[in-house]
C-alpha cells in the first residue's frame, strides 16, 4: 500500500519501530510520529525511556507481551488498531526493534490492509544491529563471518524447532532473539549438529540501555554463566567466532554508561 506521508490524517495508524533500546537511536520519523500521535499502543520491549518522550496529553494503551503472560492476545491488538482508526484517531503502534523483524508486524498490517485502514511502516533499528553494536560484537566481519541468520528462540506453538543444521555451520554469525529460556537446548542442539563445544557465543541483557549487561564463552559454558549472572529478558544471544573480537572493541560498558 502506497500512502504519502505528507497528506497524513487522523485515522492512520503507524507501525513504528521504537529501536533496540537508546531513544538518540529513533529514527527523525519516528519521534516526530511519536510526537504527533492521539494514541500509542506499546510493547513490553519498548524502552522507558523511549516512553518518557510520549507527551501527556497522549492516551496509552499496553499491549505487551512477556513470556506467558500476553496483556493482549494478537488478535485483539489487530483489531485494537482498527478500532481506533475508525473513530479518527492518529495512532501510533510502537513495537521495540524494528516492526517487521519478529515483531508481528506483518499479522497487523495484514488486518489494516484488509480493512481498509491507512497505515505506514517505519523502521527501527532491530536489536541485532543496535545491541550487537553496543556490546562490541560486529555481526559480519571478513576474517570471521560472511553470512548473519536471525532467528527467533519461540516459535508459534512455543517450541524451538530450528533448521539445526543450517544454524551449525561455520564462516556465519547466528543471532538469536527471545532465547533466554532455551538457552541449554540451543547451545546442546548446536553442539549436536557440528559446531565445536568452545563455539564462541555471549547473551547481552538489555542491549543499548545504561543496564546492560554482555556474558561471554562458549556453547559448553554459556548456558551455565548465564544462569549464574540471573539475567532477564530481554536479552539477545550471539553465536560466532566474531565474538571473539569483543575483547579489543567494546565500547559502551567500557564508558561507564
Amino acid at each position: 500500500m502506497a500512502n504519502n506521508p505528507t497528506h497524513a490524517r487522523p485515522g492512520w495508524v503507524y507501525l513504528v519501530g521504537a529501536g533496540s533500546g537508546d531513544p538518540e537511536l529513533l529514527t527523525i520519523k519516528a519521534a516526530r510520529l511519536i510526537d504527533e500521535a492521539d494514541v500509542i499502543v506499546y510493547d513490553n520491549l519498548v524502552a522507558p525511556a523511549i516512553l518518557d518522550l510520549v507527551g501527556p496529553q497522549v492516551e496509552r494503551i499496553y499491549a505487551g507481551k512477556q513470556r506467558g503472560d500476553h496483556a493482549l492476545a494478537q488478535e485483539e491488538i489487530n483489531h485494537l488498531l482498527v478500532r481506533l482508526a475508525r473513530a479518527g484517531r492518529r495512532v501510533v503502534r510502537l513495537k521495540g526493534g524494528d516492526p517487521f523483524t519478529f515483531g508481528r508486524g506483518g499479522e497487523e498490517v495484514e488486518t489494516l490492509a484488509a480493512d481498509g485502514i491507512p497505515f505506514e511502516v517505519v523502521p527501527g533499528i532491530t536489536a541485532a544491529a543496535g545491541v550487537a553494536a553496543y556490546a562490541g560484537i560486529p555481526l559480519t566481519h571478513r576474517e570471521h563471518a560472511q553470512a548473519c541468520v536471525f532467528v527467533t528462540g519461540h516459535l508459534k506453538d512455543g517450541s524451538m524447532d530450528l533448521d539445526w543444521p543450517g544454524l551449525a555451520r561455520r564462516r556465519q554469525t547466528v543471532v538469536i532473539y527471545m532465547g533466554l529460556s532455551g538457552l541449554p537446548v540451543l547451545c546442546e542442539k548446536l553442539i549436536e549438529h557440528g559446531l565445536p563445544p568452545d563455539w564462541p557465543a555471549a547473551i547481552v541483557q538489555r542491549g543499548t540501555q545504561p543496564e546492560q549487561r554482555t556474558v561471554t564463552g562458549t556453547l559448553a559454558t554459556l548456558p551455565a554463566l548465564a544462569a549464574a549472572a540471573q539475567l532477564r529478558a530481554p536479552t539477545l544471544i550471539i553465536i560466532g567466532t566474531v565474538v571473539t573480537l569483543r575483547d579489543k572493541l567494546r565500547w559502551f560498558e567500557e564508558r561507564g554508561a
